[in-house]
């Protein structure tokens, strides 16, 4: 894991600000006054996140985020400058991939949330790469750490869904990516804060749209790690509803892929049967029959009923 943090400007003052700014956080922040000595920082360094301004002597930070996507490609770009406009933030995108885009004057709530994002976002890629069957299963512990009410819901997850994968005699191939893509369907709630996670009540609509957006993201860091694609839909889809209610997409009945479809039942499963910060655990038989209530609404009907033999006695 790294949680180093280099941050790129000639100003020397924004330098020792953004050091005070992140000095009671969990990263080492590297500082360097000018492109050429922080690609010096990079090309010795394993560096998580970059922060870089745009205005500086003879290489802006357009340029320099190029040329670090060149030699660390992994590391998150992010680009900050005294003025937003459009030309600017569209070069940042194309030509350094940047992933965020700030201005001048900061927020610093603001800029330390997406700093502290990014460098998660940068460890959870780097772990999910070519990582072993432990190594995924440890990091999908570790995201349900963030809420103690999941602790164990994603191997249990896998464990109903390979089931029916096994019923449905799927292939090795197609059970094996079935258990990694239940063992990380909720990875991107690991850019979900815990007081949102963990709120024991209602929450706002804004809240629940950055609840929802954990399928996009843990999406991307896994594509990023070049996971299989089957992993990838279950991460993306695992909220889609069979009557085109879900989320992120909207998609319909077979729209939404088979191995989704599997994982999104024995996902609705486990939160129904496991405590959760707004209830308690559900019998089996009652879970059962939420479930069967949900026939061809949230639940693929055909699905559902392999699912349930599948299970009985688990």
């Amino acid at each position: 894991m790294s949680n180093t943090v280099l941050f790129v400007d000639d100003e020397t003052g924004i330098l020792n600000a953004m050091k005070r700014l992140f000095a009671e956080d969990d990263v080492e922040v590297v500082l360097a006054e000018s492109a050429a000595s922080a690609l010096e920082v990079i090309r010795s360094r394993q560096v998580s996140v970059i922060v870089s301004d745009n205005l500086m002597p003879n290489m802006n930070g357009i340029e320099f985020l190029q040329r670090a996507r060149q030699i660390v490609p992994d590391s998150i770009r992010i680009l900050l400058t005294g003025y937003a406009d459009m030309r600017s933030a569209i070069d940042a995108i194309n030509k350094g991939e940047v992933y965020r885009f700030i201005t001048k004057p900061w927020d610093n709530d603001d800029i330390k949330t997406t700093v502290l994002e990014a460098v998660n976002r940068f460890n959870v890629v780097t772990a999910m790469r070519g990582a072993n069957e432990a190594t995924l299963l440890s990091l999908a512990q570790t995201i349900e750490l963030k809420d103690p009410y999941t602790r164990g819901h994603c191997d249990r997850v896998a464990k109903y869904a390979v089931r029916t994968a096994e019923m449905l005699g799927l292939s090795a191939q197609d059970r094996k990516h079935i258990e990694y893509g239940s063992w990380l369907h909720d990875c991107g709630k690991i850019g979900v804060p815990e007081s949102i996670l963990n709120f024991n009540g209602p929450i706002t609509d804004e809240q629940m749209q950055l609840v929802k957006n954990h399928t996009e993201w843990g999406a991307e860091v896994a594509r990023l790690a070049r996971l299989p694609e089957m992993v990838v839909d279950i991460i993306l889809y695992h909220h889609e509803k069979y009557d085109g209610t879900g989320y992120p997409r909207g998609l319909r009945g077979e729209e939404i892929p088979y191995h989704a479809r599997i994982v999104t039942i024995a996902d609705f499963y486990d939160a129904l049967a496991s405590d959760r910060p707004y209830r308690k655990a559900m019998s089996r038989e009652k879970a059962f029959e939420i479930l069967d209530s949900e026939r061809g609404i949230y639940a693929d009907p055909t699905l559902l009923d392999i699912f349930t033999e599948a299970i009985k006695g688990v």
